[in-house]
């Protein structure tokens, strides 16, 4: 049951962040339906529901070893951590981060998505970070094929900059704390 919620979680997670790009019909019918707010909470709420399946599935799932992890590799994986979450908080400004990567959410997650492939050799870790980081990448070209031209934002001041990498550190250290809460596993550095 427990590997059930896991793959259905990641299956809707998947499906829905789709939806945009691949099936952009759906959206028009879904905006229309709902309203754009409407279609917002709707949309959130079923990646919530996505996630929440994946964590409780995790949490449930028995994991059986696949491969050793690397030791010498520990600490290069928690920077690329460190910088995916970097990466994606440039997303939510027009960082200069912006300018030279047209999906830095999109690459910081599968930045994420490769740490934890080279920090965990369990099967559970290998489905659902190959899942996800194969989800990243086909969304990358999902959305290039659907919007063509890229045009970099405007840059913002450096003191705009420095506070917005500030958060990204902030949600790191937010993560490690509830790591333990959300995986069963803390962080150990």
């Amino acid at each position: 049951m427990a590997m059930m919620w896991l793959v259905s979680g990641l299956l809707l997670w998947t499906v829905v962040h789709w939806v945009p790009a691949l099936w952009p019909a759906l959206k028009t019918r879904w905006c229309n339906r709902l309203g754009a707010g409407g279609y917002q909470g709707s949309f959130a709420l079923l990646v919530f529901a996505g996630l929440l399946l994946i964590v409780l599935g995790w949490r449930q799932t028995p994991a059986s070893h696949v491969y050793l992890p690397m030791p010498e590799l520990k600490h290069p994986a928690m920077a690329m951590v460190v910088l995916g979450f970097v990466l994606m908080g440039a997303a939510n400004y027009g960082s200069r981060i912006k300018r030279l990567i047209r999906h830095p959410q999109l690459t910081g997650f599968a930045l994420w998505a490769v740490a934890h492939l080279l920090l965990n050799g369990d099967s559970k870790s290998v489905l659902v970070f190959t899942w996800l980081l194969l989800w990243a990448i086909s969304e990358i070209i999902l959305i290039n094929r659907r919007d063509r031209a890229f045009t970099p934002p405007p840059v913002v001041s450096w003191p705009q900059e420095l506070a917005g990498v500030l958060v990204s550190l902030g949600v790191v250290a937010l993560v490690v704390w509830v790591h333990p809460y959300l995986s069963g596993r803390a962080i150990v550095l």
